[in-house]
């Protein structure tokens, strides 16, 4: 007789579950259970293996969920497991009891990414270099060094130019300013720990006696610093597991080594690789057209799904005129909407600027909407620095704008105010783009963002979004009414009730979550796949990645749409539908 724990898999997850002793992978396929097979082979250990739970440790990426394999394991055995928790706070464990060995004080303070940046703003004037270097852009710089362990001495190495010197010192500063106030920022938990164990071969062999068990989740997301503390906390008895799916892996921007596996492979050879391939999740229509789309990776392995779920509804591909036409035809869909309750509904994008045509029509119909993961659009900084200047244009004495206006730089107002001076006798008279475009070119406001930097990117994103805004309103204080008359529409829906309805976030964001309906919106060249990943394989295939990981949030019902042409980087310009959608199905106008 099967033991109860193994009562509740599948064959897969049983085989999977019952490798207990030596390195193996699980190849979890999404909706397939991982979670649940996590935390049963835990039990499993405990009860059917005997093995002492303080021997087990169990890593993942996020607080919410460790908490929920704590919570399932929990529920089953009471003993405490010997670690449950993300890379971080584990580094942070380990740092606090041992790092002094390393001059890390047990006190040390986390400095958290806005600490980081005023420390790096503190560390800028200090670089020996007359050209321009970016707080976002340093910040990025001093993380993937980390990431990929190299301390400011072996960085260094690398720099091939005046610019990049440049860099180097500024990473230096910048560790020396943290080092003085006692800090270490979220990179160097990871980094120091590894530093920690590889110069400390006690200390690692304290932790290797202390968990002789390691589960490793969301594996495909990990990036050179926490694939190394793995290793090394594996030890010689490579009792290790590792579960992902390189299909969704979605993160490389952040520093996420998709070769990891790879590695994995040659570093516990004959590890044992498990398939998880049953879906609990969605339809079978909605599989296939994912398998469609996904099995043109090559670099990775491709899992085909099933279920015994019902083959379920067509996946709807819609072809709209614009992106007003577009936001206008999901309001109009949700505020119809009867099956599905709006809590469990989605509406999935690239890029964030693309929330605000949907935005101001869900508002226009009434459906009340809940941005996860982001601002609204007129709320997020980079597009209310622009308003307060535009405000301030025609309202010297709006000190509100003012003051925000002081805020992003005392050089840029008075550079703005110069402006202001030689354009106020025409000023009604210049169209709202047009004195936008005028604000960036003499505040040069567009120099605090990098565009090389992910952040910073969108944000440039969202000024190119507002400037289409600004095309339909050409008259400043038209523009200046709409914004905000749709702001108050939006705090006249929050009066009327709690955060409840659509779910709206991009592409990155959804994964780990699933809805009964699932709207994916802006599938088009330039959009999915990204602009700034046509030229690059390994980029294109994990934009293909990320529309497979927003396909596979759907449970029943699929709605994909593109349109024939849309407000993009600065100009409207007619657009294709994505190259991942040639031939799947079968194109409606709507």
């Amino acid at each position: 007789m099967k033991h109860s724990i193994l009562n509740e898999l599948n064959n897969a997850q049983i085989n999977a579950v019952q490798h207990v002793n030596g390195p193996s992978i699980i190849l979890a396929g999404a909706g397939s259970g991982k979670t649940r097979v996590l935390t049963n082979k835990t039990v499993f250990m405990i009860e059917e293996k005997n093995i002492s739970p303080p021997a087990i440790l169990m890593v993942t990426f996020t607080n919410k969920a460790a908490g929920e394999m704590k919570k399932r394991i929990q529920i089953k055995i009471t003993a405490p497991i010997g670690f449950v928790g993300t890379f971080h706070s584990l580094s942070a464990s380990i740092l606090r009891k041992d790092g002094y060995r390393i001059n890390v004080p047990s006190n040390f303070v986390i400095f958290d990414e806005e600490d980081k940046e005023t420390m790096i703003k503190k560390a800028i004037p200090e670089i020996n270099f007359n050209g321009k270097i970016n707080v976002s852009t340093l910040s990025y710089k001093i993380s993937s060094a980390k990431d990929n362990l190299l301390d400011v001495d072996e960085y260094a190495r690398f720099a091939t130019n005046s610019y990049e010197e440049a860099l180097t010192e500024g990473y230096r500063l910048y560790q020396k300013k943290l080092e003085n106030s006692g800090g270490l920022d979220f990179d160097d938990l990871l980094f120091k720990t590894v530093l920690l164990l590889k110069k400390n071969p006690d200390i690692l062999s304290k932790y290797n006696e202390s968990f002789q068990y390691i589960l490793v989740d969301e594996f495909q997301d990990t990036n050179t610093a926490q694939y190394e503390l793995t290793r090394l906390l594996a030890g010689k008895k490579q009792n290790i597991t590792v579960v992902g799916d390189f299909s969704q892996s979605i993160y490389s921007w952040r520093g996420a080594q998709i070769r990891n596996l790879e590695k994995f492979q040659n570093d516990f050879k004959g590890a044992r690789v498990f398939y998880l391939e049953q879906n609990y999740r969605s339809t079978q229509k909605i599989l296939n057209f994912a398998y469609d789309i996904i099995v043109h990776n090559t670099t990775h392995p491709i899992l085909k799904l099933f279920t015994n779920n019902n083959e379920g509804d067509e996946v709807n591909v819609i072809q709209l005129d614009d992106e007003n036409q577009e936001a206008i035809f999901i309001a109009s869909k949700l505020a119809s909407n009867t099956d599905v309750q709006l809590d469990d509904i989605a509406v999935l994008y690239r890029v964030n600027s693309q929330s605000r045509a949907i935005e101001e029509a869900l508002l226009h119909y009434g459906v009340p909407y809940v941005l996860i993961g982001g601002t609204r659009f007129y709320a997020r900084r980079e597009v209310k620095d622009i308003i307060s200047y535009l405000r301030l244009a025609i309202n010297e004495n709006d000190s509100v704008s003012r003051e925000r206006a002081e805020k992003i730089g005392k050089r840029k107002l008075l550079k703005f105010q110069e402006l202001v001076e030689q354009i106020k006798d025409k000023l009604f008279q210049i169209s709202s783009d047009e004195l936008i475009q005028r604000i960036l070119d003499k505040t040069e406001y567009l120099d605090l963002y990098d565009p090389d930097n992910e952040e910073d990117y969108s944000r440039l994103e969202n000024i190119k979004e507002l400037r289409s805004v600004a095309l339909s309103c050409p008259n400043i204080n038209e523009l200046l009414e709409q914004i905000a008359l749709v702001e108050s529409e939006y705090f006249e829906a929050e009066k009327k009730g709690s955060r409840h309805g659509v779910k709206m976030m991009t592409m990155h964001a959804c994964k780990g979550l699933e809805f009964d309906k699932v709207f994916i919106v802006g599938v088009e060249e330039g959009l999915l796949p990204h602009a700034r990943s046509l030229l690059d394989n390994h980029e294109l295939e994990e934009e293909r990645r990320l529309f497979y990981v927003a396909l596979t949030r759907a449970k029943q019902k699929l709605y994909i749409t593109h349109t024939r042409n849309r407000y993009m980087f600065g100009r409207r310009q007619p657009n294709a539908p994505s190259r991942f959608l040639s031939g799947q199905t079968q194109v409606y106008d709507y």
